[in-house]
This record gives C-alpha cells, structure tokens and sequence, in this order.
C-alpha cells in the first residue's frame, strides 16, 4: 500500500486520461499502468486521472483475480480513486465510445483546472493499421482514433461553450508500432499537439504512467518535456525475474504535430513520390529507389518476426537520407529526399534507440529515429492483413502524399 509518500502541493496542472482495452491476453500486464498511475498521483498532486478500463480483473478481498469483463470508470487524484462505477463491458474500439471518454477527460480538466490534457491509449496497435484492438482481432483504424478525439474535443465544446478553446494536447501510444507518420498526420488534423509513442513492438505493460510526472513538469518547455518523456520510456526497466530487467521499448520519441510542420512535411514527402514516380521510367533509377528500400530494415526486428507484415515499415528519415546520398539518382530526387527527410525531423522533438535491443535478439535500431512511413518492397506487403479488416493504406496521409506512386516503384 502507498504510505509516508510526499506530495507536491501544487494546483492541477495536468489532467491524463487512461483509456484501456484489456479484453484480451494484455489484461493482467497493462493493469500495472494504473497502479503506476496511483503511484504517480500520490507523488505529485499537479496530475489528475480520469480512467476506463475495460477488464476481467477485479479485486477479491486482498487478491486480483479474474472474471467476467466488464469496464470500470473512476478518477485518480493525490493517491485516491474516487467516483468508481462499473458496469457491462464497453467496446472499446468503437469510435463513440473514444469521442466519449475525451469529452468526460476534458470536462474533468476543467473541473480541475488543469492547463493541459492528454489521453493514454493502452492496448495492441498496429502501425497505420491502427489500434485498440478490436475483439474479432482486427483494430480500430488509425482515421477512426483520430476521428473520435476530434469528435470528442467538440463535445466537450458544445456542452461547455465557456472552455471551448480546451483540446487534447497530446496522445501516448502505449501500443505497439503507433509512430508512424501516418498518425502523427491524422491526429494533428484533429487537433492533438503531440504524439509520445514507439515505432516498434513495445514489451507490455509498456509506457510507464509516470510519464505523466515529466509533462506536469515541463508544461512551458516543449523540448525539455519530450526529453524527460523519451527518457523516463527508454529508462524504465520491468522485473524479468530470472531473466534479469526489460525495457519497454527499443525506441521511442515525442512528435510536434504543429499544423505547419506537418504540412511542409506532407509537401515535401509528396513531392519526392511524384518525382521518383516520374524518374522510374529510366530501369537503372527504379533499381536504385528499391535497392535503397531494401537496405533500410523495417521494423519487427526480433527473432521469427517474418510472420507479421510491418517490417514494410521503415523508419522515414533513415530511407530518406539513403536517398539523398545515393550518387546513382539525379540532383532532383536527391535535394527532394534531403528535403523530405528535413521536414521529418523537424517533427522529432526528442528520440532514444537501442543499438542492440536484448529482448529482440540484440536488434539494431540506431537508424530507427523519427516515425517510420509505409515502404512495402514486395507486393505481398502492401496490405497483407486486408483480409482481416486491417489496412495501412487506406488512410487520407497515404492518398494525400501520393504514397501509392512510391509503392508502385518499390513493389
């Protein structure tokens, strides 16, 4: 139990919303994120926390055991639940339900005062196939998370015209493979200012509550909070037992969605597809886009990864700089890859990556800085999981820069 914690005394300055999907095998192992968050709370009195969690745990006395799933509702400040009420299990990939829970995170930030407000998805994800996972196995689209914060933002305005001007500052992905351009577009249209996430498989439960401690505490300095967000992430290590201590992640980074940035990174991205499209024409050109491609290893980089498809997804400024100083192709696709890969970094506020991740059999991701985008270099990776709901390209990022004239070159 928490005792003898010294709290911060201090007004709210962060409200934290932690929307978990624990109908399935993560349950029991991403329940951790809210005695973290209980934790947290308890030291520093700034951070309040508004919850669902969809489970099959449930207390017994002094024993966590488990049940029939049902979703829980309830409130963390200084240490305390408060307003606990549960009830039948909400399905948790619906869009509503989402736009329902960041309407109630955001009245709860004005209740409390708080100056900023993030939201904290917790469950399996899929790159730009999405997340949440739906319960026949698909996944929520990335479109529909990002639609449903944005319809959630309007909600909250309409019921409360006096905090209109209140949205969601950030989002942190505690999902796996959820740093990707095309979802740091897609939540910067609905508004979100910042995306905390990893661009591979992260190791359950995964981000730390905790972070929520270095947000409240660098709420006027943008780059030290990422700092100490990708810090506390890639520092954390989880109890293996006689495997020794695992991190969460093997990278990790905190994205500016500011509207600006993602359009001259969407102008720039665009640009190169088209020209390279062009350029493909000469054989000896294409030969060298797909020889590129393919010396940039995509993700899923652990030992009998070959069965799940987002190794097309290749960290964006490793391949764009791969481009740039490829001497083979002309000074246009050169200067438009340096410039795409600009842009791109221009996103990345702060960044951490393993040169050789244990868990994953030592895997290298020293290239693995920034979101990776969608480069499928076969035909069977464009969309391999399309049979079962979940696209990667069937997102407005990928029709807007012109992402399918790249794959037509690399596939």
């Amino acid at each position: 139990m928490l005792q003898n914690v010294a709290v911060t005394p201090s007004r709210r300055s962060l409200e934290f919303g932690i929307y978990r999907d624990g109908d399935n095998n993560l349950d029991r192992i991403q329940a951790s994120t809210l005695s973290q968050a209980l934790q947290t709370s308890a030291r520093d009195s700034r951070i309040a926390f508004t919850v669902e969690d969809t489970t099959r745990l449930r207390s017994d006395g002094d024993e966590i055991v488990s049940g029939a799933l049902h979703t829980e509702r309830y409130t963390i400040a200084d240490g305390e639940v408060g307003d606990a009420s549960s009830g039948p299990a909400h399905d948790m990939s619906d869009k509503s339900n989402l736009a329902r829970f960041v309407s109630r995170t955001l009245d709860d930030a004005q209740a409390n005062g708080a100056k900023q407000t993030w939201i904290d998805l917790v469950d399996h994800g899929g790159g730009d196939g999405g997340g949440l996972e739906t319960r026949d196995g698909s996944c929520m689209s990335m479109p529909d998370i990002a639609k449903a914060i944005a319809d959630g933002i309007a909600q909250h305005a309409a019921a409360h015209p006096d905090d209109a001007q209140r949205g969601v500052d950030g989002v942190v992905a505690n999902q796996c493979l959820m740093d990707t351009m095309g979802f740091a577009d897609a939540l910067s249209h609905a508004g979100v200012r910042y995306l905390a996430a990893s661009p591979e498989t992260m190791l359950a439960p995964g981000v730390p509550s905790g972070v929520a401690h270095a947000i409240a505490s660098h709420a006027n300095d943008s780059a030290a909070m990422a700092r100490a967000v990708t810090n506390g992430v890639m520092r954390t290590k989880y109890d293996a037992g006689d495997f020794g201590g695992f991190g969460p992640a093997a990278a990790f980074d905190v994205l500016d969605l500011d509207p600006a940035k993602i359009r001259q990174a969407e102008v720039a991205i665009k640009r190169l597809n088209d020209d390279v499209a062009s350029e493909a024409a000469r054989p000896s050109a294409r030969s060298a886009v797909r020889e590129d491609a393919r010396a940039i290893e995509g993700m899923v980089r652990f030992p009998h990864g070959n069965t799940l498809p987002w190794r097309a997804d290749r960290p964006a400024i490793a391949f764009y700089d791969t481009l740039a100083s490829d001497g083979r192709l002309d000074d246009r696709i050169r200067c438009d890859a340096a410039g795409a890969s600009s842009a791109v970094g221009n996103l990345v506020l702060a960044h951490r990556e393993s040169g050789g991740f244990a868990p994953f059999g030592g895997a290298d991701y020293s290239d693995a800085v920034g979101p990776t985008i969608h480069l499928p270099t076969s035909r069977k990776q464009v969309d391999p999981w399309a049979s079962a709901g979940v696209s990667e390209t069937d997102n407005a990022f990928y029709r807007k820069v012109d992402e399918g004239k790249m794959t037509a070159v690399l596939a």
